[in-house]
């Protein structure tokens, strides 16, 4: 009995040591992460009397969550919020961590805490290509990483993780492809890759990602045309504003609440299946080359409020018996090719709602109209910013070549002159300096003379041209 008492004594002991081991570890994990992080003052509050992060006050800027003793929430919002226009990959005072900080390091570091779930790691001063190694983190559903100055491509392995519910990595500089992993993730719920330098088209993998109800691409440099999106049934709202996206309008999933493609190169007409997103309330498809007559349910869906459908080539005219959704407080249709009268719904002031028609051929208001003509007449499109980039980079090569060649011409034109007048000096020399005897038959025959860098062809003092070589020499050569 004796012995099964000392037995059991010695096991609880060794759980308790076991247990303030781990304890201890995971403790140990995070004060690196903070010495990594290079003492953010957000982590002052780890200085605890226990010296254990899990047992301070969570606070908006930092949570570090625990169960029993394995850390599964870690959530630290820095102030360097600053996003540098340009970034090369080198740290940057007051931007970026210090040269010393290798992320390689810090993501090895953060991948032994394996229990953990929520990464949220925003405005730290990140930098560096994300480490592959991030997958490690199987048990990871929600990885937030924007706004630091992480770049290259986005990592492969991150399909791995199939837990993955939100993935944030807005804010970086990220820039390789949209991936092409979307059908791995069968539990993606948010996807938000905004502001970063993504490249080439939407992969059509991205139909796949059925759980998805936000996708957030804007500000990049995707271009191509939309996959289909219809299969997206969960999808609440999209975001691919500010981009080089081209081809017609795809169709939308009816649960879609807002929509937000403005600032690309779409064209055709605007679907009229949009008028069935009966949950839609937030519309903008301005700054494209979308044409013909606005559908007319856009204005009178059941929950719209925002309708933005300026700076297109929309044209036509709106039946003046058109609706509006009294939910619908904002419509800008302005800089189109609209005409005929302004519905009445659109022209009173009805529950504070702001109409914008500017720029088109409305009878209402002609002072801010064109004439009827103008919206008759073929459009002939607007450049985008990429034409208009090239068109200007074109005549400033022209004009620097131009230039150019007018310095080098000026630059020959007084070389010739000066290596002229050194010729003749010398032939004056020549002849003041002529030997008794030389006839001035001789010294007025054909010669070669090297002066200045310039080779000089004299043939009876009538004919003189100018070579100009790399190096400087002078010689005579009688014919």
């Amino acid at each position: 009995m004796a012995w099964q008492l000392t037995a059991l004594v010695m096991t609880i002991t060794c759980l308790m040591l076991f247990r303030t081991s781990e304890q201890s570890s995971e403790s140990e994990l995070l004060q690196q992460l903070r010495k990594q992080l290079e003492y953010p003052r957000q982590l002052e509050v780890w200085n605890n009397p226990s010296g254990n992060p899990c047992y301070t006050q969570p606070t908006s800027v930092v949570t570090v969550t625990c169960e029993g003793d394995a850390v599964t929430e870690l959530k630290i919002v820095g102030d360097r919020i600053t996003k540098p226009p340009k970034f090369s990959g080198y740290p940057l005072p007051n931007v970026s961590l210090s040269e010393a900080f290798v992320i390689d390091s810090f993501v090895t570091t953060l991948t032994r805490l394996t229990t953990l779930r929520v990464v949220i790691l925003v405005s730290l001063g990140l930098w560096g290509p994300l480490p592959d190694k991030i997958h490690r983190l199987s048990s990871l559903q929600v990885l937030d990483l924007s706004s630091n100055l992480l770049y290259g491509s986005i990592p492969p392995k991150l399909s791995a993780m199939s837990r993955l519910q939100t993935l944030t990595l807005d804010g970086n500089y990220f820039n390789g492809t949209v991936p092409d992993w979307f059908g791995s993730l069968s539990n993606l719920t948010v996807l938000r890759l905004q502001r970063n330098r993504l490249k080439a088209s939407i992969p059509a993998s991205v139909g796949k990602a059925t759980m998805l109800t936000e996708l957030a691409l804007a500000g990049n440099n995707i271009s191509g045309e939309v996959p289909a999106l219809d299969s997206l049934v969960k999808l609440e709202m999209l975001d691919l504003r500010d981009n080089e996206l081209d081809g017609e309008l795809p169709d939308m999933p009816t649960s879609l609440v807002t929509v937000l493609l403005s600032k690309n190169s779409f064209k055709g007409e605007i679907p009229e299946k949009f008028g069935q997103l009966n949950r839609l309330q937030h519309l903008d498809l301005s700054f494209n080359f979308l044409e013909g007559k606005p559908p007319e349910k856009l204005f009178d869906l059941p929950n719209i409020s925002y309708l933005n459908l300026a700076a297109n080539m929309l044209s036509g005219s709106l039946s003046s018996s058109l609706t509006c959704s009294s939910t619908l407080g904002f419509v800008d249709l302005s800089t189109n090719r609209i005409t005929g009268e302004l519905p009445a719904c659109l022209s009173a002031n009805l529950n504070n709602r702001v109409v914008k028609f500017d720029g088109n051929c409305f009878s209402a208001d002609p002072e801010h109209q064109h004439e009827a003509n103008y919206c008759q007449q073929p459009h002939k499109g607007r450049r985008s910013g990429k034409d208009v980039g090239l068109v200007v980079t074109i005549v400033g090569i022209v004009l620097i070549v131009l230039v150019l060649s007018l310095l080098l011409m000026a630059s020959n034109k007084r070389n010739c002159q000066r290596v002229t007048a050194e010729q003749q000096l010398l032939q004056k020399q020549m002849q003041d300096n002529s030997t008794p005897g030389m006839s001035s038959e001789l010294l007025e025959s054909k010669f070669w003379v090297h002066i200045s860098g310039c080779e000089v062809w004299v043939a009876n003092n009538a004919h003189t041209s100018c070579i100009f070589f790399r190096r400087a020499k002078r010689s005579n050569k009688m014919l």
